[in-house]
């Protein structure tokens, strides 16, 4: 990726947080006078919970479901998606593309989390800073990312035992140990207050359209990947990473060219997504970035492609990386979806540390 005082850069608007709003985010959990201590999920609960922290950041947490014969986990599984919380993306926190827009919280903010899913090695989606800090957790998540990169996470001092690196349409099933909901009964229906429950979801790595590399000399050694996680409800979650959808050279016609054919036989594997996370920016000037970055009529035919029902914009608001308006994004989408007959409020965008439910 050029540097953006190469490409040009678009002005920041000196009232950002006014038109891209950035709140505390609550994670969606539930209110006090919840059914939660009954054993019963609330409302809340019964949904896929997902918070975007900025870029291609989020944590999602996903339904609760009562277990017949089992005590009910106290909470769904919480998965965070390309974690960065360092002002620059880049090799140096003294260059490099500076952050326009905070983080909505700090690190010790977010909650227990189960796993970490890494797309792929660039700066604005694999931080050092970040997974070390995140790791030191008492309870530290499992760490997924695509084949290549265990040999970093040795570097940087997580243990192997909870690193997973996959190759393409490769699989893993986590189990997670979690106190059970109050008020919880067993197969025998006596209430199990203090028990424990098991957390179970399945984590795929799935292809994408793009390209690795943290230096000059590594360009192509790791894998990347975009990623689906899976939960016995069932509930299906997609997450795009980072993510182009054809090449489209200068003077072509985008609507000829070849398409990515990863996305429909993603769509057609797993029987389409309750949710998908989508990356709509960074895509100008078109006939440099088009093999690498979606732009918002990609991000809609992808949504098509996989069977979303619903999802949400990722991949802008935070850092300059390209040439096209900041805030160009999300108008876009919107007007692509409504050419290509995408239900009005189906994929959207939401502000930095808000939590969406589906």
């Amino acid at each position: 990726m050029l540097p953006k005082f190469l490409l040009g850069s678009p002005s920041i608007p000196k009232s950002i947080e006014t038109v891209l709003p950035i709140r505390k985010p609550t994670w969606g959990l539930p209110s006090s006078d919840s059914d939660e201590s009954a054993g019963q999920p609330s409302d809340s609960q019964a949904k896929i919970k997902a918070t975007w922290l900025g870029h291609a950041c989020f944590l999602v947490e996903l339904p609760v479901r009562i277990q017949a014969s089992s005590p009910t986990p106290s909470r769904g599984a919480r998965i965070l998606f390309d974690p960065v919380f360092s002002d620059r993306c880049s090799p140096s926190q003294h260059l490099g593309p500076k952050r326009y827009t905070k983080p909505p919280c700090q690190m010790e903010d977010i909650p227990d989390i189960d796993a970490i899913v890494i797309s792929h090695n660039h700066y604005d989606h694999l931080d050092t800073t970040t997974i070390v800090n995140l790791s030191k957790r008492e309870r530290p998540p499992h760490i997924f990312a695509p084949l290549g990169n265990a040999e970093y996470f040795r570097s940087i001092g997580i243990p192997g035992a909870r690193v997973h690196t996959l190759d393409w349409w490769e699989s893993r099933r986590v189990e997670v140990n979690l106190k059970a909901a109050a008020g919880t009964q067993n197969e025998n229906n006596k209430t199990s207050d203090g028990a424990s429950a098991i957390l179970k979801f399945d984590v795929t790595c799935t292809p994408a359209q793009h390209f690795t590399g943290r230096g000059v000399l590594d360009r192509f050694k790791t894998l990347w990947a975009s990623w689906v996680v899976e939960e016995s409800s069932p509930a299906k979650v997609f997450f795009g990473g980072d993510t182009a959808y054809r090449t489209v050279h200068d003077g072509e016609d985008e609507n000829t060219v070849p398409t990515c054919p990863a996305f429909k036989e993603i769509g057609a594997r797993f029987g389409g997504f309750d949710l998908a996370l989508i990356p709509i920016g960074a895509y100008l000037p078109r006939d440099f970035m088009s093999s690498i970055h979606c732009a918002p009529q990609d991000s809609v035919r992808i949504f098509k492609d996989i069977g979303a029902k619903r999802g949400l914009g990722m991949h802008w608001g935070t850092w300059v990386l390209t040439t096209e308006d900041v805030l160009e994004p999300p108008r876009k989408l919107k007007e692509e979806c409504k050419k290509i007959g995408i239900e009005d409020g189906a994929f959207g965008v939401c502000d930095i540390g808000e939590t969406k439910f589906f």
